[in-house]
């Protein structure tokens, strides 16, 4: 299924895969880590994109990125404090009142089917839909209205992500494969997720 064939009754929304993190506890920036002979940010830019037509990278500028596709687009984050929420306020600016649907650059595993099951969900009333797989919420998996950026704006450095999002009005997706929820955090997250990708033995290489 094509992007142009999810239903017409809305706009697609800007896809956004937030890469500004400084991937301490890994050892080194998550866009450029290797899985599979890969940079790890390919795999959320590969799924957005087979999904929707209008797909950017939201990183600082410091933010050290793998070599991309020329029709990439990266938006900067204006902001040097380090916070989920600043890629995500930062989509929602630069996408000047447009709906985003933000993919974080650490979960690799996630599908295309779970990309458009979020695109095409219709809420009535709620700010975002988030992806989320019994207890646990994944808040940079989710499509975000541009009328959630006030709200967010108001959440202060102490917040967690969690939090602030969970005050929205949102309506949960409900992923049927935790896996796709995956999130690589530290080597041991790294190795894994190239044995989850590839199979036993498959490369995964910390970034220098």
């Amino acid at each position: 299924m094509s992007a142009t064939s999810i239903s017409g009754r809305q706009s697609l929304p800007v896809g956004v895969v937030l890469a500004g993190g400084r991937g301490r506890r890994l050892g080194g920036g998550k866009a450029v880590a290797q899985l599979c002979g890969r940079p790890m940010l390919s795999y959320p830019l590969a799924a957005l994109e087979a999904v929707l037509p209008e797909v950017v990278v939201v990183a600082k500028a410091e933010t050290e990125l793998p070599s991309l596709p020329s029709h990439t687009r990266i938006w900067t984050e204006s902001e040097s404090l380090q916070h989920p929420l600043i890629g995500l306020r930062t989509a929602l600016e630069l996408a000047a009142g447009r709906t985003v649907l933000v993919c974080a650059v650490d979960l690799p595993l996630v599908k295309p089917a779970l990309v458009r099951l979020l695109a095409s969900a219709e809420p009535e009333a709620a700010l975002a839909v988030v992806a989320g797989q019994g207890d646990a919420l994944q808040p940079l998996l989710g499509r975000y209205s541009g009328r959630a950026l006030e709200l967010l704006r108001q959440a202060g450095p102490e917040v967690p992500v969690r939090a602030a999002v969970g005050a929205l009005e949102l309506q949960r997706i409900e992923v049927g494969d935790p896996l796709e929820l995956f999130n690589v955090n530290t080597p041991a997250d790294l190795a894994r997720a190239a044995t989850l990708l590839c199979g036993p033995g498959a490369s995964a290489r910390l970034p220098i």
